[in-house]
């Protein structure tokens, strides 16, 4: 049998009828699998989140500076000059930095005053214990978290802990959200004490220049210290959460 060019005209249509059908069908299953992953992931960080807020109520906290956090160290970065993607993961991530402080038994994460040495030793677990609950994610966003966790307690001049890490081995992550950590912790009221004032607070920011925080990270925050100041105010006065923290599409600057 032989076909006449008519019928290969149909046939060649056919197959390409038939070929863009697999094509659609093709990208709809992609984007279905796209869609999934990142509900998946968006589960994952929120049941994260979670616990990381969990961890601040022990801490006799109200949650809400684990959200500045996120927003403060995004600024930061982006004032530094980093790339805008990881600025923006850098926010989701740098909320979960205290998350090990879920596995600190209450006897010494609410103890008032001062630590023995064995419960400061139980105490500077939670950097570790962050990094194990963390670090088990093949997520690029909780790898971060836990390289967060992990040092974040690290000191520029090489006496901080769990690692004893100095200088630039302590990961860009890490030395940005310890400063950032250290001023939200210092302006905002604790039981123990009232929040220090932004001028005091800056004042202890700086005096830590070159001992605990990276110099040039310090210099930075300080450069932009009243627009940080206003990032993290706005934060407060509109009761930001765990949504505006991850669905907000541009800096809050």
């Amino acid at each position: 049998m032989t076909l006449n060019p008519g019928d290969a005209t149909q046939f060649d249509l056919a197959a390409a009828n038939q070929m863009e059908k697999i094509i659609s069908d093709l990208g709809r299953i992609y984007h279905e699998r796209n869609e999934a992953l990142q509900e998946v992931a968006h589960a994952h960080h929120q049941s994260l989140f979670m616990l990381a807020l969990a961890a601040e109520y022990k801490d006799d906290d109200t949650g809400v500076h684990i959200v500045r956090i996120g927003f403060l160290a995004e600024a930061l970065a982006l004032y530094l000059g980093l790339p805008r993607d990881f600025a923006l993961q850098l926010r989701k991530a740098a909320p979960m930095h205290d998350v090990g402080k879920i596995g600190i038994p209450d006897s010494v994460l609410k103890k008032p005053g001062g630590f023995t040495p064995d419960e400061r030793q139980i105490m500077d677990r939670h950097a570790v214990i962050g990094w194990e609950l963390l670090g088990k994610s093949r997520i690029e966003l909780f790898q971060l978290a836990a390289e967060v966790a992990l040092t974040h307690h690290e000191r520029w001049d090489g006496t901080g802990y769990p690692q004893g890490l100095a200088g630039e081995e302590i990961p860009l992550s890490g030395r940005i959200v310890s400063v950032v950590d250290f001023y939200d912790a210092l302006t905002m009221d604790r039981v123990y004490r009232t929040a220090f004032s932004h001028a005091r607070a800056m004042e202890m920011v700086q005096e830590q220049r070159g001992k605990a925080f990276d110099p040039d990270v310090v210099d930075c925050f300080v450069q932009h210290s009243d627009a940080l100041r206003a990032l993290r105010q706005k934060v407060a006065d509109t009761h930001m959460s765990f949504s505006e923290l991850v669905q907000t599409p541009q800096p809050l600057l």
